[in-house]
């Protein structure tokens, strides 16, 4: 059963939200942080992204950069940019987008069902970008930023959140970039916090949506901590790390689309010809095609867009990975035709998360960038939990959940 807990979390005040608030750490590079902070000190991105604090080109993982971090996360505090709550609470964030609102439930999720499979996982983590975060929760002993869960439909908390969501909150507001809706509130009452906690003890597992990398990072920096201090209870605030839980159907998952450098020597006849043996092909002209349904993709070449429908055969719908689209792309068309077999290495291929829209596909191949571009429908939650059930992981760049969260809201302290 899952297990979480309320906690004492570091927020800035109302008036300074808009100021110390940014987007996630791993969705934009140094240099657009620094464009992003400019000249505002109370930007989070000095704590995140704290490699904008010096020279340009200085390496994100300089030693000297995470110094900063925790140098940088202690001015925070000491000016009163981030206070930390008089006592424990769970938090409500809403995301709304194109007029759609999601609400997630902020917990702290014990370290130890993610470390014995309860908090399920459904893409592989690179063991350097772990550590690169462990790194970052080590130095400034806080989850700076939160993970992105999934859970089970509840009709018992999908109650308590809309009570709260009818009263104001303690942040609304449009955010720069993204210009989506951002609102939280802050739970106080103790029957409403012993609520949520019972409720999640129900639940069998959680899932991951988004923040692997920061997953693995925070559990494995909390499980060290329980490794290394010898007078360990199983109380300590570092049993936990911080996340934003969400009722599974009300996320977004948008596609993630491939481009590609060329057709392995192929011409644009010799490619299509190629596609027919797995994929009923029909040319839909020069107007931009928008897959329509499971197993349906579609192809840019040539200033013309291609509807592909796998064919009976191509897929297995009793696997739970065969099934999906990534796999059918990858294996009958990257990787048989293409010779593009590792999407995580290969310089020959590059994705466009589904909110730049196909535009930016056709934008990619006209300039000469790319040969085609290759779009596909989005991954469902069902199917990702269906993975996550089944123990199995999903191919890479498999998908693009928005809104992103942003950052700075709330943080975790360890201790």
């Amino acid at each position: 059963m899952a297990t979480v807990k309320p906690f004492r979390g570091l927020r800035p005040p109302r008036e300074l939200v808009e100021k110390v608030e940014s987007r996630p750490y791993d969705v934009l590079d140094s240099e657009e942080a620094r464009q992003e902070a400019g000249d505002n000190e109370m930007s989070l991105y000095h704590i995140i992204k704290p490699e904008i604090d010096f020279p340009v080109g200085t390496s994100e993982y300089d030693p000297r950069v995470y110094e900063q971090a925790a140098k940088n996360f202690q001015k925070f505090q000491d000016k009163g940019w981030l206070v930390q709550d008089a006592r424990e609470h769970y938090y409500i964030y809403a995301q709304t987008m194109n007029g759609k609102t999601q609400y997630g439930l902020v917990v702290g999720a014990w370290v130890n069902d993610y470390m014995e499979g309860r908090i399920k996982k459904h893409e592989l983590t690179r063991r350097d970008k772990e550590e690169d975060r462990m790194k970052h929760v080590r130095v400034n002993d806080a989850n700076m930023e939160p993970v992105f869960f999934a859970y089970p439909d509840n009709a018992v908390l999908d109650a308590l959140i809309m009570r709260y969501a009818q009263t104001e909150p303690e942040y609304d507001f449009i955010a720069p970039i993204d210009g989506f809706r951002h609102q939280f509130w802050v739970i106080d009452s103790d029957e409403d916090m012993q609520t949520i906690t019972d409720e999640f003890a129900k639940m069998p597992s959680l899932y991951i949506a988004d923040g692997h990398h920061r997953s693995a990072a925070a559990a494995l920096v909390g499980a060290e901590k329980q490794r290394l201090n010898p007078n360990h209870t199983g109380n300590e605030e570092y049993n936990y790390f911080m996340a934003v839980c969400f009722q599974a159907s009300q996320l977004t998952i948008l596609d993630y689309n491939r481009v590609v450098k060329d057709l392995n020597g192929l011409s644009s006849e010799q490619f299509l010809e190629a596609l027919a043996k797995n994929f009923t092909v029909e040319d839909k002209g020069t107007d931009i095609y928008k897959p329509q349904q499971l197993h349906e993709f579609s192809l840019y070449l040539d200033e013309h867009w291609y509807s592909l429908k796998a064919k009976e055969g191509t897929y297995d719908n009793s696997d739970p990975i065969g099934v999906l689209d990534v796999d059918i792309s990858s294996r009958l068309i990257l990787d048989e035709i293409l010779n593009i077999g590792d999407l995580r290495s290969s310089k020959r291929i590059d994705f466009v998360g589904g909110l730049r829209g196909l535009g930016e596909l056709k934008r990619r191949v006209d300039s000469g960038e790319m040969r085609a571009a290759l779009a596909l429908y989005p991954v469902s939650m069902q199917q990702i939990i269906d993975i996550a059930d089944s123990g199995k992981i999903m191919p890479p760049k498999a998908t693009w959940f928005e809104p992103k969260l942003r950052s700075g809201l709330v943080v975790h302290k360890l201790s």
